[in-house]
């Protein structure tokens, strides 16, 4: 690809991610009206992981640490993470989801699951998976 094409391609990607970025954002009161994307996003990894430290979450989603503490601040107030001590560490804190905290990303889950089938109806099984390959492709690039 010569220059001027691969920057224009590039610009198409970073405004198609950006528009991504947004409405996801905007739709994250759908999933639940009082948790953030970025709620929804921990919480999911929590229980992705079966438990993490805050730090861990912090370093995943490049997030200060203060933001991660209120997220999981709110988390906790609901009832769908807490904390344990790390047995490892006693300074430290594992995070664990509670039942609710299961069921609630089960049934976000469910939700983002038909949105993005209905988005990709129409698209071949093989198109399908090489968009899979190129988002994970593209989020484990360093």
């Amino acid at each position: 690809m010569t220059p001027e094409p691969r920057t224009s391609a590039i610009r198409t990607i970073q405004r198609e991610l950006t528009a991504f970025a947004r409405r996801a954002r905007g739709r994250a009161s759908e999933l639940h009206p009082e948790l953030s994307l970025v709620a929804f996003s921990i919480l999911d990894l929590v229980i992705e992981r079966d438990g993490c430290q805050a730090t861990d979450v912090a370093d995943h989603f490049v997030l200060d640490k203060s933001t991660v503490s209120r997220q999981v601040g709110a988390l906790e107030r609901l009832g769908y993470l807490t904390r344990e001590v790390d047995p490892d560490n006693r300074r430290n804190h594992i995070l664990r989801p509670t039942a609710d905290g299961r069921r609630v990303a089960g049934e976000a889950e469910r939700r983002r699951h038909r949105e993005f089938a209905e988005r990709l109806t129409g698209w071949d099984d093989a198109d399908i998976r090489r968009f899979a390959e190129y988002l994970v492709r593209y989020n484990t690039a360093k």
